[in-house]
């Protein structure tokens, strides 16, 4: 799958990240790890799904600072959509436990693509942060999800500042569930996965329907708006003007939207 890697032992898909040098995202992955959480969907015999990177010290950058800055206004649409709707659509129909594990630095899509998963389990030295605000753009999505898991205040902080902030933090805010010296963070995500997977598979398929329905209360209608907000202010000159300025100062540093 080119940037995706897709393998299945014991009853549990680990899909791994590899774009060097940050695991920015463009089209091309996007569609990539849709189609291997779609795969890991349709396999009878996988029992729960781990999501993490191959790229030492980089979970995933957010959205390509070059398809950000100079993709049309339906190519942005498009991408978005993908990251937004169509991760979150495939994470809910997925059927079975997934986790996302956290190794480095975790920024605006990044996010993104890690809170997708049910479960988050971060190594001790991760970082994460929402850049969006400094160059023009909008956290859309974390508008939505973000206050609900850590409040309104605590989330506006976050948001608006877009600091970075440890995992340790993380874990205090409620964001992530475990938190691991590096060393052991995979293997942690594997015996955690391997309790999920010991489980009835179709009571945890029909109870995991059950407890994403409970907790949508529109939460997909409104990440199609956040869709919506995005694009109208990412396609602004303000925005576009300041993702251009931080690319060239930041090569091959962390992209800041999602």
């Amino acid at each position: 799958m080119g940037t995706i890697g897709y393998s299945v032992r014991d009853g549990i898909a680990e899909i791994s990240m590899s774009r060097p040098p940050v695991n920015a995202l463009d089209q091309e992955m996007l569609v990539d790890l849709l189609a291997a959480l779609r795969r890991a969907e349709d396999d009878r015999d996988t029992r729960a799904v781990i999501l993490h990177s191959a790229i030492a010290g980089r979970f995933c950058a957010g959205l390509d600072l070059k398809l950000a800055s100079t993709a049309s206004a339906e190519q942005l649409y498009d991408v978005t959509r993908k990251l937004y709707i169509e991760l979150f659509d495939v994470q809910f129909n997925l059927g079975k436990p997934s986790i996302s594990v956290v190794t480095g630095a975790a920024r605006g899509g990044g996010m993104t693509v890690a809170v997708s998963s049910d479960m988050i389990v971060a190594a001790e030295s991760a970082t994460f942060g929402y850049p969006e605000i400094d160059n023009g753009l909008l956290p859309a999505i974390h508008y939505v999800h973000l206050p609900r898991v850590v409040g309104r205040q605590r989330a506006f902080d976050l948001l608006f500042t877009g600091r970075t902030f440890s995992a340790t933090e993380a874990f205090g805010l409620g964001l992530i569930n475990r938190v691991v010296p590096d060393d052991d963070v995979l293997d942690c995500a594997r015996a955690l996965a391997r309790i999920l997977a010991s489980k009835p598979p179709e009571a945890v398929r029909r109870g995991r329907a059950a407890f994403m329905s409970a907790l949508d209360q529109n939460y997909r209608r409104d990440i199609a708006t956040a869709v919506e907000n995005f694009c109208n202010v990412a396609n602004r000159k303000e925005a576009r003007e300041r993702l251009l300025a931080f690319a060239g100062r930041h090569k091959t540093d962390m992209a800041p939207g999602r």
